[in-house]
C-alpha cells in the first residue's frame, strides 16, 4: 500500500498522528536513509511508521537559479519509502515561514503538537530551524524535555566513503550509474513523460521515446544500457542517449531518448521511467546522418551485450 501523504502540519488527521517519525530530506532514498527509516521503526515497531521530509527541498527554495539536481521527487521519493515499510510521510510545503521557524518552535509545534512524534531517528548531520540552528544535540536536549525519544543513526558506509545523495548526485554526473545503484540499493530512473519529437530516429530506423529531465539530476552526457518501464509497468531492454544531440545542430535543454528493443507501440503522453544500468560512451558530435546511423547501432549492439551479461561495460 502506498503511503499516505500530508502536507500541511497543521492539519494532520489524528488517526495519522503518534508515528515514530525518520527525519531529512530523503532524496534518492539510498542506504543511508533506509538504515534511519529501519531504526525509526526498531526503536518503536509498535507504532506507525512515518517520514518527515521537506517539499520542495530546501535548495531548490534557498538556490532557485542552481541546476536541477533531484534525484527522486515526491511520487518516486513515496514510492521508495513504501517499499521500505513507510506508511504516512508528512512531505512539509518549505516555504519562507517554515525557513524562518526556530528550531525550538518546530520541534514543539511541528513535531510534538502537529505531528505528535513518538520517536525521532535522523542520522548525526540533521539540521533543522531557521539558519540550520537546531543540530541533533539540540534535538536530543528539546525531544527528552518533551518525552520524544530519539536515536541518531551513524552513517552507512562504501568503500571508506560516506552514503549520501550528494555522493550518488556526482557518481550520476560522472557516468557511474553502476556505482549509485549499488549506494541507491537499486538502479537510479529518471521519469518523464514521452512527447513528439522531430521523428528524426524514426527515420533513421531507430525511434525513440523521448522525455525532459525536468528538476530531475542531469547523469553524464552520453549513450546507456537502459530498462524502460512502461505505465503498465512492462520492462523493456534498450539504449538511451542523454544529451542535446550536437550531430543535428544542439538542444537548448537536454533529452533523454531511449530506443526500446524488440517493441513497437505508442507511448506519447505516458510517463515513462529509465533505469540507467551501465555508462557505455559520452556524447560525441558525428560527421552527419549515416555515421550517426552506424553509431547508434553500435550502441544498440554494446548495451544489449551488457544487459545480457548483467555487467557493466570493460
Amino acid at each position: 500500500m502506498s503511503p499516505v501523504i500530508i502536507e500541511d502540519w497543521r492539519a494532520v488527521p489524528e488517526a495519522l498522528r503518534g508515528a515514530t517519525v525518520a527525519l531529512g530530506n530523503f532524496d534518492g532514498v539510498h542506504l543511508g536513509h533506509a538504515a534511519v527509516i529501519r531504526a525509526a521503526h526498531g526503536a518503536r515497531p509498535d507504532l506507525p511508521l512515518g517520514v518527515l521530509t521537506f517539499e520542495p527541498h530546501p535548495r531548490e527554495h534557498f538556490r532557485p537559479e542552481d541546476p536541477p539536481f533531484r534525484l527522486t521527487l515526491l511520487p518516486a521519493k513515496a514510492e521508495a519509502l513504501g517499499a521500505l515499510g513507510v506508511s504516512v510521510i508528512y512531505a512539509l510545503r518549505f516555504d519562507a515561514a517554515l525557513a524562518a521557524m526556530p528550531a525550538e518552535t518546530f520541534v514543539e509545534q511541528v513535531l510534538q503538537q502537529g505531528i505528535g512524534a513518538k520517536h525521532l531517528a535522523c542520522g548525526p548531520d540533521f539540521a533543522f530551524g531557521h539558519r540550520r540552528g537546531g543540530d541533533t544535540a539540540f534535538l536530543a536536549r528539546e525531544a527528552e524535555a518533551r518525552g520524544i525519544g530519539l536515536t541518531i543513526v551513524p552513517p552507512v558506509m562504501d568503500d571508506g566513503a560516506q552514503i549520501s545523495s550528494t555522493h550518488i548526485r556526482r557518481l550520476l554526473q560522472d557516468g557511474y550509474p553502476e556505482r549509485a545503484a549499488r549506494d541507491l540499493g537499486r538502479l537510479f530512473e529518471l521519469r518523464g513523460e514521452v512527447f513528439h519529437g522531430d521523428k528524426l530516429g524514426r527515420e533513421l530506423g531507430w525511434p525513440t521515446a523521448n522525455i525532459l529531465l525536468g528538476r530531475q539530476v542531469e547523469p553524464a552526457r552520453g549513450v546507456y544500457a537502459v530498462t524502460v518501464v512502461l505505465a503498465d509497468g512492462s520492462e523493456v531492454p534498450g539504449v538511451a542517449n542523454v544529451g542535446r544531440r550536437p550531430t543535428l545542430g544542439g538542444d537548448p535543454v537536454t533529452r533523454l531518448e531511449a530506443h526500446l528493443f524488440d517493441w513497437s507501440g505508442d507511448l506519447y503522453g505516458q510517463e515513462i521511467r529509465v533505469r540507467l544500468h551501465a555508462f557505455l560512451r559520452p556524447d560525441a558530435t558525428f560527421g552527419g546522418l549515416e555515421e550517426l546511423k552506424a553509431a547508434i547501432a553500435a550502441d544498440a549492439a554494446e548495451a544489449r551485450r551488457v544487459l545480457a551479461a548483467g555487467d557493466a561495460p570493460g
